[in-house]
């Protein structure tokens, strides 16, 4: 059996889940999600828990049943408390700025600013030029968009400028050899 997969996931209170049959939908705070099961994995709610259930030992199985369980608790977790990364943005010149909570304008060395439009439900904070913070309910959204944002300029081996993760270690290169 799962390790991941047969821990029963909590409601906390003011989220609610309705499962009808492959669908299940949950609505809280901070935005509602829906997710299509697949394969012959199984949601139920039982009083105030959820539990995801297989019905063999097949590969397919076992596989979606730790995966089922892990979006399910991530829903519900998005709902009520939201996730967020963090961008940190390093070089001179390169700065962002929020017009409003949906709409970004950086400046990463280029001869033009570029525009991130955030999509639905995502929001973008500022708290400073060289930070950005990328908010959502939906964790693999949150997620995307941060990565979408670090490509437009990823941080480079040689001098570490660009757009990275907070906390994120980049290998440095040593630059060429004087003579």
């Amino acid at each position: 059996m799962s390790r991941i997969g047969r821990a029963p996931i909590t409601v906390p209170s003011g989220v609610e889940v309705s499962i009808d049959g492959r669908q299940v939908s949950v609505k809280g705070p901070k935005g509602s999600l829906d997710l299509q099961v697949g394969g012959e994995i199984t949601v139920r709610r039982d009083g105030e828990e959820i539990v995801v259930e297989r019905p063999n030992d097949e590969r397919r199985n076992r596989a979606m049943h730790g995966l089922t369980r892990s979006l399910v608790n991530n829903m519900v977790l998005g709902v009520s408390e939201g996730f967020a990364k963090e961008l940190q943005i390093i070089g001179i010149g390169y700065r962002c700025i929020a017009k409003g909570t949906d709409v970004l304008e950086m400046q990463l060395g280029f001869s033009h600013s570029i525009e991130v439009k955030a999509p639905a439900g995502i929001s973008f904070d500022v708290p400073e030029p060289t930070r950005i913070i990328v908010s959502g309910p939906d964790k693999q959204v949150v997620g995307q968009v941060a990565a979408d944002i670090r490509a437009l300029r990823k941080p480079e081996p040689y001098k570490g400028k660009g757009v990275r993760y907070l906390g994120e270690h980049v290998v440095r290169k040593a630059g060429k050899a004087a003579k």
